[in-house]
């Protein structure tokens, strides 16, 4: 495994490098934010761990610029902020989970664990084709169409999550059913990533007449095609 660590406190990153050669996994380690973006851009990697705070580039703004290239990579956020606040503008910029300050380096392995396994797009044994009204998916090459228009921008974890709410439309699932379901059960992080990626499956996916999410307040979300909304 090949994890860039991007943490200006030397004390923290000390730490994190002994943890990673007792466990074998090879780290690089930039103290800078500039630094760092631009060796996260200069290679592939597993993981990437960023501090939030950082000299030059802030964490929030390096996950945005990733993003924007069009790097998929889990990120671990290491931060002092625990308020929900902070935490959906992460999930926004693209952070995948948070390690509050102080932690254990056990902690932070089984985040990276969570994370990278999440990466790791399924084979399901009926994984197969879908054809509905306005979609189409292709679960082995991971690609989708709307009105035979093919979308290039969704995320591993937004196909996974599309894939699985046509394949049980009209039903209704909590926040805990699709992190079981989509994410797994060792999931680490917070419920509100649910809420994020419906929130991005909206902008990316819905037709104006069609919202295709629906929220049932007090219980979770739907997928349903039939709703036409009021133009």
């Amino acid at each position: 495994m090949k994890i860039l660590v991007i943490e200006d406190n030397d004390s923290v990153s000390s730490m994190i490098r002994l943890f990673f050669e007792k466990e074998g996994i090879e780290g690089a380690f930039e103290a800078n934010g500039l630094d760092g973006y631009e060796r996260a851009i200069s290679s592939a990697w597993d993981c990437l761990i960023i501090d939030w705070m950082l000299p030059d580039l802030d964490g929030l703004t390096i996950c945005h610029k990733l993003k924007e290239r069009g790097i998929e990579v889990p990120i671990i956020m290491l931060t002092a902020k625990d308020g929900e606040a902070d935490q959906v503008l992460g999930f926004e910029m693209g952070v995948d989970d948070y390690v509050t300050k102080p932690f254990s380096p056990l902690a932070l392995m089984a985040r990276i664990k969570a994370v990278t396994r999440r990466y790791t797009p399924k084979v399901q044994d009926d994984a197969v084709p879908i054809h509905t009204s306005y979609f189409r998916l292709n679960p082995n090459t991971r690609e989708v169409w709307v009105q035979d228009s093919l979308v290039t921008n969704l995320t591993p974890k937004e196909f996974d999550l599309l894939y699985f709410f046509i394949r049980h439309p009209k039903q209704v699932f909590t926040r805990d059913q699709l992190l079981d379901q989509v994410w797994g059960y060792d999931f680490y992080g917070d419920d509100r990533t649910v809420d994020v990626h419906i929130k991005r499956l909206r902008s990316k996916l819905s037709l104006p007449e069609h919202p295709f999410f629906h929220t049932v307040w007090g219980v979770g979300y739907r997928f349903d095609e039939s709703v036409v909304t009021n133009q």
